[in-house]
This record gives structure tokens, sequence and C-alpha cells, in this order.
């Protein structure tokens, strides 16, 4: 099979998106697939190839406050060019807003089925970001660019609910895999547990809560000051982002480890007793699956992919978005309870165990071959330029 990868953002920015598109990359190279991936940058970005997959840079500028974040604007000529050099039999579009709305396009121009992968909640970070006015505008075009794709896969229950809701049609389930080699409780360490400041003789606090991702305003981690009066605890923080000064104002306590990744970021997380993730637009959350399958019980609000992640009181606890008191409790009953705390780790890591990066690849291979098999959708749509655009019979 060959499969062209359009990412809405790829290495060096490292992300959800580019996480899921490794091991994809990893498993069509070990399957002996050819594969391309068209990412916005600049000609001097690195990598150039991933497992055997060229990386394909297209003209992008940072945003404004978020300097590693890159957007890719323009027309569809460039991406239809791309595509029809490399003459793949799918197009994988990963979280699609900007330049994988150009991607769909010029799919559908050569006729080649999409699969396009629901990832970002890019609507409700404008609101967060103080643009709410444009929260319709936003979820019009995430539904335009769906209904332009050959198939939908969204990661949870819950954003197949949502994308069914405003009109998406043939949404189906893709969810993520876990290496529960790398994320294991064996990787929990006195001496990192001492660095951050747990002394483990009774002179300080005892009970590690920790969080993992980007320190942006979407992830609410200020939501975690909440935690400051429960008592024997110490907040962790590991990560990056433009929210990292204010962060370290309003969680004057808490210890930052700046970004981690491979062994070190498996041995944080292996340390912490609880892991809290207070962000309520997470459409799956990688880092929560890490936790469980590292046996740290995960505390998070009841919405979007923490559902089908947590179960409230074998797992974890979730709580009601908003409900910062009942974030604050849920916390407390596990920092005072070392056996329920064990208990849980144990069963959430028994319940991730299954979930293999190979099971979950092969699962995609399925939807690449079944976008394959149907003709592209039937809709009318319109380009950056204003050209009105129709869909191809594929037979």
């Amino acid at each position: 099979m060959r499969v062209a990868v359009i990412a809405e953002s790829f290495l060096p920015q490292m992300n959800g998106v580019s996480h899921s598109l490794l091991r994809v990359l990893d498993h069509l190279a070990e399957r002996g697939d050819e594969a391309i991936v068209i990412a916005p940058g600049s000609r001097g970005d690195r990598p150039r190839e991933v497992a055997g997959a060229r990386v394909l840079r297209v003209p992008s500028f940072a945003m404004p406050k978020y300097r590693k974040v890159r957007v890719a604007p323009g027309g569809v000529a460039r991406i239809r060019r791309l595509l029809a050099d490399f003459d793949p039999d799918v197009v994988h579009v990963a979280s699609p807003f900007v330049l994988g709305w150009r991607g769909v396009l010029a799919a559908q121009d050569l006729g080649i089925p999409s699969v396009a992968v629901y990832q970002t909640e890019v609507p409700a970070y404008a609101a967060r970001y103080g643009m709410r006015g444009l929260e319709t505008v936003l979820w019009n075009h995430v539904r335009t660019i769906h209904q332009h794709a050959s198939l939908t896969l969204a990661p949870s229950s819950y954003t197949i609910d949502q994308l069914t809701g405003i009109g998406v049609s043939d949404v189906r389930l893709w969810a993520r895999g876990v290496d529960s080699s790398r994320f294991d409780p064996s990787h929990r360490s006195a001496s990192f547990r001492a660095k951050v400041g747990v002394s483990g003789n009774g002179t300080g606090p005892e009970v590690v809560v920790g969080f993992v991702g980007r320190l942006a305003v979407e992830k609410q981690v200020e939501d975690l000051r909440i935690l400051s009066s429960v008592p024997n605890v110490k907040l962790v923080i590991v990560g990056e982002g433009p929210q990292k000064d204010r962060l370290r104002r309003l969680l004057p306590d808490a210890h930052f480890t700046g970004f981690l990744g491979g062994d070190a970021l498996a041995q944080a997380v292996a340390s912490f007793d609880i892991m809290a993730s207070p962000g309520e637009f997470e459409t799956f959350c990688q880092t929560i699956q890490e936790a469980m399958a590292s046996g740290v019980p995960v505390v998070a609000p009841a919405r979007g992919g923490p559902l089908d992640l947590v179960d409230s009181s074998r797992t974890g606890w979730l709580y009601r978005p908003g409900d910062l008191e009942g974030l604050r409790a849920h916390v407390a009953d596990l920092a005072g309870d070392a056996a329920k705390r064990r208990a849980f780790g144990r069963t959430a890591r028994e319940t991730v165990l299954g979930r293999t990066w190979k099971s979950v690849c092969s699962q995609l291979i399925g939807h690449y071959s079944a976008a394959i098999a149907r003709p592209a959708p039937q809709v009318i749509g319109r380009s950056y330029t204003g050209g009105a655009r129709w869909a191809q019979d594929r037979v």
C-alpha cells in the first residue's frame, strides 16, 4: 500500500498528533508499505525522513504566541502536485484543519480516497483563547472537512457523538495504543521522587500528583491550584509550553521538570502516585493511557476521551467538568489511601495491556482498505480561492 500522510503538525514538534503518526509510520514500514509525510515547516526543518518515509515540508508561519505551532495556509495546487507525484492509494489526513483541508480537497481532485483522523477540538480551543464568537464558524469548517473525506476516524465514543451531532456521516472509532513495556510500574524511581521533593522519610510530602502535557491554555493546568490545600501532596508538572512562566507563578510549590521524553518520561510517570489531567477538551488523552500502563490511577473530568479511559471508582475518578472541588476531593481520597491507590493502579494497568500499537495500527489498515473500496462522498465545497468543487465518482 502507498500512503500519503498529511499532518497538521509533525516533528520536531512533539504532541499527540506527532506521537500517533510515528507509531503509524513504524507500522507501515514494518509491513513494507511506502509512505510520505506532508507537513508544515521550512526547507531546513528536520527530520527529512522517518521510518523510511520522506518528510515534505510546505511553507508555514509560526503562531505569534506559540512559536512551536506552525500553520500552513495556501492553495490546493501545491498539495495536489505532491500527491500526484507520489500517487498514493490512500491519503491519511491527521487532525485536519488548515493544511488538512487543502489535503482533502487535493485528494478529491485526484480521485484518491482520504481518511480524516479527528484529533483536536479546535473550536473549543478558540473559546479558551478568547475567540468564543468563532466557535460556530469553526465547527462548520470541521463538518465541511470531514464531509469531504471518504471516511472519518475519531478516537473516542464522545468524539464520535460530537461529530455525528454536527452532521458528519460515517464516523468510525480508531483509538490509540500504548507501549506497556516502556510505561511500566517497574520504572518507578526513588531518585526521581527525591529530586522533585519527596523524601520518603516522613519529613515532607509523600504523595506525588503528576501532570504531563503541553503547558497551554487549553490544558487548564491552572485548575491544579485547588490541590494546594491537600495535605501530604507534591505536585509535579511535566511539559513545556507558552503558559510555563504563568503557571510557575500560579503554582509556586509545584516542581516543573520541563519537557521529558523516552525513558525519562516513563520513569517520571511511573514515579507518580496519582495522575491529574484537568483538561476538558481531550479527544483521547494519551498521557492518561500511559499513566494507567504505569500502574498510576487517574483523576480527570468526565468529558471527551477520559470517559472511555477512566473507569470511575476502579482505575481512578471522573469529576464533573468545572467542579474543581470534585477534583480536589478525588485527589484527596486517593492521596489519603495508599491501598486504594495500589488497587486502582493494578486495575488500570490490566485494563490497557491489550491496547498495543500493533493491534491499533492493524485496525487502521482496515480503515484504509474500507476507504479505498468505497467511492468518494458526493458533496460540494470551496477551495481557498473560492472555486466550486465536486467530488468524483469512483468504482
